[in-house]
């Protein structure tokens, strides 16, 4: 029989419906059972993409003796880390403080009061390789809360204490100066692997908002080494396997150092944000290899990841038919029984397929080579070459769409559908693709209405008709940030008003108003055992650091002293971090790099949609100006509460043509006409 998650909407939690344990979701029901029983509560959290998850479900979960193992001592409850990221911040602290290290799936155990007093990842069903077995772990467990249940309840307590000063996140002083760039980008370079790209050794991660920080300190300085540190990141992670070099689209990570082997689950938040690091590229270098890579990772994002009714699914699992990267790895056999001995023979070459792989007896596709090395050793034209790989590409795609397709996570979360919409806005101008823009408005109207309570407060999750849970932080940063993009894109100011409106619910919600940031949690959320402030980058921005940023943009265009003032509370909170660690707070450094400026305020009078005006706005979109402000309008005309009034009050146009003024440091240029204005150092 199913149990109480068969109820639910997520598919991580639907995954585990038919297990033996007697699974609950989060929520009253379960909590006033632990206390009313006087139960532990075993917490288990993960997502539907997780390997491991998936592992310890199979091993442990769907075990029937430690299924009733479970069943007989402790209220159990199985969370999607992706629909309540606020349970998954504060237990994994609790992990990391216990374990020294975190990750999924977390598996926490806690009093009836839900304060932590044990806790660990995955484990296996019995003892190996030196692990405790889960089942060694319940035993344990039980004979701790049956025999030394005050030393677990002091333990517990203890462990809250330090959760909720961790909660505060009380930085305390610290200088907040232009010098923090160059204290950053020294901190990048030390890291910097010279030989493969990226930072650090394996596992790699691909960092992109502190690529995206380099770029600008590149612009900022014109130093030639930060900008040939990004590129060859972007191009090495783009030849690697965690690149999918036939669908598009980025992998988790790397678990080498050379960018080959991912970890295979495909995760929205990463091919927004790194799909943006490829178009910057593109607009700071003119390569259009950067735009080929963003325009690949976009596309497989609307062909696989996109819901009809507008918004974006969050991932694509790791697994297929039970095997870890399955759909995407082959074999010399299945090439050429595709595309024949000829056509098979360059590509293998190429793509670095081999009798042996290089993944578990299979071959992950990556271009270990440049193609001009590849055709001079293959003695082929590279043009012919070119256009052959292409249509093989084509052709074993084909093939592959007939393989059992890993699992789609299809729910919708605000967030991370917050910088797909940013991603796609941007890309749109740069690369001179409208469909992007026609995907990114679709996806902000869905959210607008679906996702959206009564009193416009949003909701954070959406699945199949279904809008849940109250929105966090992050959800509304992220959505204020793309509306602001979308807005520069398409200059429909409803966008501009729908993100003062939710910038407001910002600062009455989330606000510490004593130590300046925000809370990742609005004022009247579920009590949780701490409140957390999130200024740390993990794969996503921070709430913190993206709230700052969205503020800053929102300030600057609306001329809102409030917002500005938020944004700088925030950047003074996370200051000392700034200095310390400053890869940890890469999108904060890039609110703050608008901030330091200078940020060309660029206003144009003209109609958007007539060829003058468009040739002044594809101009700029093609230029690599990534502080700039944009507005546009075709007259000076508008409602005296529209939030654009203060930018527009007293320009006035000067002939039929488009008339541009550029504004920095408080101090404007004489108004242009034409196509000239953005030829200007800005």
């Amino acid at each position: 029989m199913p149990n109480r998650l068969a109820q639910e909407t997520s598919p991580y939690l639907l995954q585990h419906a038919g297990n033996p344990v007697d699974w609950h979701p989060w929520g009253p029901e379960a909590l006033a059972r632990a206390k009313t029983e006087d139960r532990p509560i075993f917490l288990s959290i993960g997502y539907s993409a997780c390997h491991w998850c998936h592992v310890m479900e199979h091993e442990s979960f769907e075990n029937p003796a430690i299924a009733a193992r479970m069943n007989e001592h402790f209220v159990c409850i199985k969370v999607d880390r992706e629909e309540r990221p606020d349970l998954d911040q504060v237990y994994m602290n609790a992990v990391q403080m216990m374990t020294g290290r975190g990750g999924w799936p977390m598996s926490v155990f806690l009093t009836p009061d839900l304060q932590p007093f044990f806790g660990g990842t995955y484990w296996p069903p019995a003892s190996r390789m030196g692990m405790p077995g889960f089942d060694q772990v319940l035993e344990a467990v039980t004979d701790a809360w049956q025999n030394r249940r005050d030393k677990a309840l002091e333990q517990a307590a203890e462990l809250t204490e330090h959760l909720q000063h961790a909660g505060a996140a009380d930085f305390g002083q610290a200088e907040l100066s232009p010098r923090l760039l160059q204290i950053a980008l020294a901190r990048l370079e030390r890291n910097f692997d010279r030989e493969h790209g990226g930072f650090g050794a394996a596992p790699k991660f691909p960092h992109p908002m502190d690529l995206r920080l380099m770029l600008r300190i590149w612009r900022r300085t014109g130093q030639a080494d930060v900008l040939a540190m990004v590129t060859h990141t972007l191009f090495r992670m783009a030849a690697g396997g965690m690149y999918d070099q036939l669908g598009g689209g980025f992998h988790r990570y790397s678990v080498d150092a050379r960018w080959l082997v991912p970890h295979f689950e495909k995760m929205l938040y990463d091919n927004a944000l790194l799909a943006q690091c490829y178009v910057e590229a593109f607009l700071a270098t003119g390569d259009a290899d950067h735009a080929r890579v963003a325009r690949e990772t976009l596309d497989y994002v609307l062909r696989e990841m996109t819901d009809p009714a507008g918004g974006f699914h969050s991932t694509q699992d790791a697994d297929s038919e039970g095997e870890e990267g399955k759909f995407f790895v082959w074999t010399p056999a299945e090439i050429e029984a595709i595309l024949g001995p000829e056509a098979a023979r360059a590509f293998n070459y190429v793509y670095d397929v081999t009798p042996a792989g290089n993944f578990e007896g299979h071959s992950i596709l990556n271009l270990p080579k440049p193609l001009a090395a590849c055709a001079k050793i293959l003695n082929r034209d590279l043009n012919v070459l070119t256009t052959e790989l292409a249509r093989s590409r084509q052709q074993l795609f084909a093939a592959r769409e007939q393989r059992v397709h890993p699992a789609l996570d299809d729910k919708v979360l605000v967030a991370w559908n917050g910088l797909m919409i940013d991603s796609l806005a941007q890309a749109a101008g740069a690369l001179d693709e409208p469909r992007y823009l026609a995907a990114a408005a679709k996806a902000a109207d869905f959210l607008l209405t679906t996702l959206r309570r009564d009193d416009g407060r949003l909701l954070h999750s959406w699945r199949r008709g279904s809008a849940r849970f109250d929105a966090y932080l992050d959800d509304y940063a992220c959505l204020v940030n793309a509306l602001i993009t979308l807005y520069e894109a398409s200059f429909d100011e409803r966008w501009i008003a729908e993100a003062v409106r939710l910038a407001d619910l910002v600062l009455s919600l989330f606000a510490d108003r004593d130590r300046g940031g925000f809370f990742y949690t609005a004022s009247d959320h579920e009590q949780l055992i701490a409140r957390q402030k999130d200024f740390y980058d993990n794969a996503t921005p921070s709430g913190n650091g993206m709230a700052a940023t969205a503020l800053v943009r929102l300030g600057k265009v609306t001329g809102r002293a409030d917002f500005l003032s938020a944004a700088d509370g925030t950047m003074r909170g996370a200051a000392r971090l700034m200095h310390e660690s400053p890869s940890a707070v890469g999108q904060t450094f890039l609110a703050f790099d608008m901030v330091v400026g200078p940020t060309p305020e660029i206003v144009i009078l003209g109609d958007p949609n007539s060829a003058d005006t468009a040739a002044v706005l594809a101009d700029l979109r093609h230029r690599y100006l990534p502080n700039k402000v944009v507005a546009c309008r075709a007259g000076t005309e508008t409602a005296s509460n529209s939030p654009l009034s203060e930018l527009f009050a007293g320009r006035k146009a000067i002939g039929p043509e488009p008339t541009v003024f550029i504004c920095e440091n408080f101090t404007c240029q004489a108004p242009v006409t034409g196509k000239a204005a953005p030829g200007t150092s800005s």
